[in-house]
């Protein structure tokens, strides 16, 4: 029984120092960060860059070898605010500033070294930061603490930087002076706000009269420059008429000027197809003159060799006479068809080469005399065409009076032939050229003797006789 009981009291024991360890047992939130000091340890317990864990047991300091002390900071950033905290500028001006800041513990064992809780941190920080301001502001005029109060934010973080590190603490953005105002019983920032006030007003009246007198100059200038305008765009419109009737002049002398000189280039022309024409006319006449003297020629020789072969004729016509006389009517009959058919073929040239030259003739007035003028003078076949016109025309009129004389003629042939085709072909050699080639060389040997010139002198007096 008592081994039992001894028992149950040991188990007690035990069981009431668990129950003792487990609640000494301490879990660190999320949010803390708890420094925890054993003897001549110290240790972190938190989310820290050490990160020692988050668990730990907090036995009584008063407990050898596992007593500790504990101090506990919030790891969120927190803020200080200072209201209507008096200060002083250089010239002992008082006023009340509101300042803000904002902090975050950096190293909690350093922060655990200066105080023992949060609460005793915040206050010394309090005072840092109220030492600064007052420091710095008591270095600045008051206007230029109220004109540049943002640039004093930077400089009270500047200034409380180095102090911070040691209390294990930085900032977490520049130190704020929200405000700035006149402590009690001062009006110092209201008579500077009124004098700036005055001052804002005042350049505000000048900067509108200024603006009003710009205003009305520009007015003035822009009306001037309206009129400058207006004055040079009447004048350029005066001058641009006046270029223009000088111009419509000129352009009507030059086109006075160029009728003139197509006139007198037209003029120039017809002169020169004039010329053309009477050179033309001149060059026809000469070669018609040609032509007829050729032709006048002609009738003269063949006139002579009619009169030799008429004489010789004579000679022979009695001895051929009789065996003739059928012959003559034929050849007559013959001689008076060719002749109606040279006849008709000289007339149809002579129609052809005045329907040609009529064709010509048109077609130089239609083209115009210079064409024509450049077509003589460059187309030789039609200079040739010319003179063969009057060629032939001369011809014709030669073969018309030829077959007159032939018809009027006597003359007498005697052909000897077993046939009367042989005879009638034989005196149509008659007319041959070779014949009356022949002849006139028979004649011309039979005259160069003494009895031809005999007989050649008796036909000419019987012939001059029947003539007379």
């Amino acid at each position: 029984m008592i081994n039992w009981i001894i028992a149950c009291i040991i188990i007690a024991i035990f069981v009431s120092i668990f129950v003792i360890v487990l609640s000494l047992r301490r879990i660190v939130p999320t949010n803390e960060v708890h420094v925890v000091r054993s003897g001549s340890q110290t240790h972190c317990y938190g989310a820290t860059e050490n990160n020692e864990g988050n668990i730990y047991y907090e036995f009584p300091a008063w407990v050898p070898l596992l007593g500790v002390s504990v101090t506990k900071f919030g790891i969120n950033v927190f803020d200080l605010d200072i209201p209507d905290y008096e200060a002083y500028d250089k010239d002992r001006l008082p006023f009340v500033i509101d300042v803000k800041s904002f902090f975050r513990i950096s190293s909690p064992i350093v922060a655990s070294q200066r105080v023992s809780s949060q609460k005793e941190l915040e206050k010394q920080l309090l005072g840092i930061v109220q030492g600064a301001a007052r420091s710095i502001l008591a270095k600045e005029d008051l206007n230029t603490i109220m004109g540049e109060r943002n640039k004093y934010g930077e400089m009270f973080t500047k200034e409380v930087t180095d102090q911070l590190i040691e209390w294990g603490v930085s900032a977490v953005k520049n130190i704020e002076l929200m405000d700035i105002r006149d402590s009690h019983g001062s009006n110092v920032i209201v008579n500077i706000m009124a004098k700036k006030k005055s001052q804002i007003e005042m350049e505000s009246r000048q900067t509108v009269a200024e603006n009003a007198r710009k205003a009305n100059e520009a007015e003035i200038l822009a009306q001037k420059e309206v009129e400058l305008k207006q004055q040079e765009a009447n004048k350029a419109v005066g001058l641009r008429k006046a270029e223009v009737s000088q111009e419509v002049g000129i352009a009507e002398e030059k086109s006075k000027q160029m009728v003139q000189e197509q006139a007198k280039i037209t003029t120039e022309k017809e002169m020169a197809v004039k010329r053309v024409q009477e050179v033309q006319a001149a060059e026809i006449q000469k070669q018609a003159s040609i032509v007829k003297a050729e032709g006048d020629k002609n009738v003269v020789e063949l006139n002579a060799k009619a009169n030799v072969a008429k004489s010789e004729g004579e000679k022979k016509v009695k001895v051929l006479e009789a065996e003739a006389r059928k012959a003559e009517v034929e050849l007559k009959a013959d001689a008076d068809l060719k002749a109606a058919k040279n006849e008709a073929q000289g007339i149809e040239a002579k129609g052809r080469a005045q329907a040609a030259s009529k064709e010509l003739d048109e077609k130089a007035k239609v083209a115009g005399d210079i064409e024509l003028f450049d077509k003589v003078q460059s187309n030789p076949e039609y200079q040739e065409f010319m003179i063969n016109t009057k060629r032939v025309e001369a011809l014709m009129q030669v073969g018309i009076e030829q077959a007159k004389n032939l018809g009027n003629a006597e003359v007498k042939i005697y052909a000897t032939s077993e046939t009367v085709t042989g005879g009638v072909s034989k005196a149509a050699n008659t007319f041959s050229p070779s014949t009356g080639f022949n002849v006139s060389s028979l004649l011309d040997a039979f005259s160069s003797t003494d009895a031809g010139k005999k007989i050649a002198q008796t036909i000419a007096n019987v012939v001059e006789k029947k003539r007379d």
